[in-house]
């Protein structure tokens, strides 16, 4: 959802249209795994809002998070709800443009039966706690808010040759679901063309650090179930490019 109203020309999409109830869904997202002597760490791509029609915790993803230790994500919300919200709050004090366009987007992904609540993060914490697992999150929840609030819009370039080629959240949602990152791919290098600031912020850095913890982690025998958004998986500074980089392979398993 960030990701498209970073980027200019494909923050003007159209709601998903409501699917009448549809049979279920079987999805096969993206998994890789790195893996040394004794440890093994999996990396999942999530997708931060989805319907109740798709069942993708199934087969390989279900396999690697039953073999892990401990769950990853991007952050962790604090269980109160009124805590979130008041960090929240606190973090986008501004209303800046960004924060705006993502409030925005996530009001036409629910209007088109995706919830945060069953999305990737939700289940997969739901799911650690009744088993006991670790969770933790890469970054602190305020501060990773803080961070996206201070994002600016992005601005176009004022001579573009042509405008890219719209991207929608169906788009992304189906291509998640599909196990490719076409068009992930595809709304981070329309980013980074037009918005090197911004894609700097919001992808290359967070991917950086991400990439470092892992590299971190592996010196540590056990095995890691870590989820991040599908954006931050593909493209050329994706996290897998960061560690292949660096001598540490992650092989796609799903």
């Amino acid at each position: 959802m960030a990701l498209l109203i970073a980027t200019p020309g494909l923050a003007e999409t159209q709601p998903m249209p409501r699917i009448p109830a549809p049979s279920i869904i079987r999805a096969t997202p993206a998994l890789w795994e790195i893996r040394d002597a004794d440890t093994t760490i999996y990396l999942f791509g999530s997708f931060h809002a989805v319907d109740r029609h798709t069942v993708w915790m199934d087969n390989q993803v279900r396999k690697a998070f039953d073999e892990a230790d401990e769950l990853v994500l991007e952050t962790v919300p604090p269980s109160d709800a009124a805590e979130v919200k008041r960090i929240g709050a606190q973090a986008s004090a501004d209303r800046s443009a960004f924060m705006n366009g993502v409030r925005t987007a996530m009001s036409q992904a629910r209007a088109s039966g995706l919830t945060a609540r069953d999305g990737t993060d939700a289940v997969l914490r739901r799911l650690a706690d009744a088993r006991g697992k670790r969770v933790r999150g890469l970054e602190d929840f305020g501060t990773q808010l803080k961070a996206l609030s201070s994002i600016p819009a992005a601005v176009a370039p004022a001579h573009r040759a042509a405008p890219p080629r719209p991207v929608t959240v169906a788009s992304l949602f189906d291509s998640w679901r599909s196990g490719r990152d076409t068009a992930f791919a595809e709304v981070v290098t329309s980013l980074k063309d037009q918005s090197p600031l911004v894609y700097d912020a919001l992808i290359a850095q967070p991917n950086a650090r991400w990439g470092q913890w892992i590299s971190d982690r592996l010196q540590q025998p056990g095995v890691v179930f870590v989820a991040v958004g599908s954006g931050h998986l593909a493209g050329k500074d994706s996290v897998q490019s960061w560690l292949a980089a660096r001598g540490i392979t992650a092989t796609r398993v799903s």
